[in-house]
C-alpha cells in the first residue's frame, strides 16, 4: 500500500503564527473543520494575542480529515482517521522536543477538527493546558463511556455546541463531555440555544481566559 493511501495526511503543511517556537512557552494547536483549511482556523489566533504563545494549524489532505460522518463506525473512516490522529501525535512530539510539554499545549478544533482534537486527547489522556471542542464530539458509532482508560489529570475542557446544530447532535456532545469527566477533565459544557454551526464569543472568551492564566 502506498504512503499516500496508508497515510494520506503525511507531508501536509503546518501553518504557524505568534511567538517563534524557539522562544514560546505555550502552544495552541488549531484543527480546522471539513472543507476548510489551516489558514481559516489560524485566523482565530488573532483573537488570542498573548506573548510567548505559538499557534500551529495543520492542513488536512483535500481539506478533509476523514471522509464520512464522525458518528460512522471508525473503520469506515480509515485510514484517514488514523493518519489524522498521527498528525496531532507528531505535532505534540515536535512541541515536546522543542521544550513545550503537553501541559502547556491547548488543542482547539472546530467541527470535524473538534471531533479529531477531542478524540486524540481521549485516546492519549494526560494533563494538557486545555481542550476546546467547538461544535464537535468524540468519534465513532458508539461511545463506551466506561471503556476509556487513563487520566486527563484536571485538564480544562470545553464542549460548546448549539442545541440545533445540523451536523453535531447535542446528545453526542453531552456524552463526550461525560467521557471527559470520567477521564478526570474539568469540563465546561455549554449549550447555545438556536446558534448556527459556528464559533461564538463565549467560546472565544473561555480560550482567552485559559491562555491568560498563569502557569499552575
Amino acid at each position: 500500500m502506498s504512503e499516500a493511501v496508508s497515510d494520506p495526511h503525511s507531508g501536509q503543511p503546518v501553518l504557524v503564527a505568534g511567538s517563534p517556537l524557539a522562544s514560546a512557552k505555550r502552544a495552541v494547536v488549531l484543527v480546522h473543520g471539513r472543507g476548510a483549511g489551516a489558514a481559516d482556523i489560524l485566523g482565530l489566533a488573532g483573537r488570542f494575542v498573548f506573548p510567548e504563545v505559538a499557534y500551529l494549524a495543520p492542513q488536512a489532505a483535500n481539506s478533509v480529515w476523514y471522509p464520512h460522518r464522525f458518528m460512522e463506525p471508525t473503520e469506515r473512516n480509515q485510514p484517514w482517521l488514523s493518519s489524522a490522529l498521527a498528525v496531532l501525535q507528531r505535532l505534540i512530539g515536535e512541541l515536546v522536543e522543542g521544550g513545550i510539554e503537553p501541559d502547556r499545549v491547548l488543542l482547539l478544533g472546530f467541527s470535524q477538527g473538534a471531533c479529531l482534537a477531542s478524540e486524540y486527547a481521549a485516546r492519549n489522556p494526560r494533563r494538557y493546558l486545555g481542550i476546546a471542542a467547538l461544535s464537535g464530539g468524540l468519534i465513532g458509532d458508539r461511545l463506551d463511556v466506561d471503556g476509556r482508560h487513563g487520566s486527563l489529570d484536571g485538564t480544562p475542557a470545553l464542549f460548546g455546541c448549539s442545541d440545533v446544530d445540523p451536523h453535531i447532535p447535542l446528545a453526542r456532545v453531552q456524552a463526550s463531555a461525560e467521557v471527559y469527566r470520567r477521564l478526570g477533565a474539568v469540563v465546561s459544557e455549554r449549550v447555545y440555544p438556536g446558534m448556527g454551526h459556528t464559533v461564538n464569543e463565549d467560546e472565544i472568551a473561555w480560550v482567552r481566559e485559559l491562555l491568560s492564566a498563569p502557569d499552575r
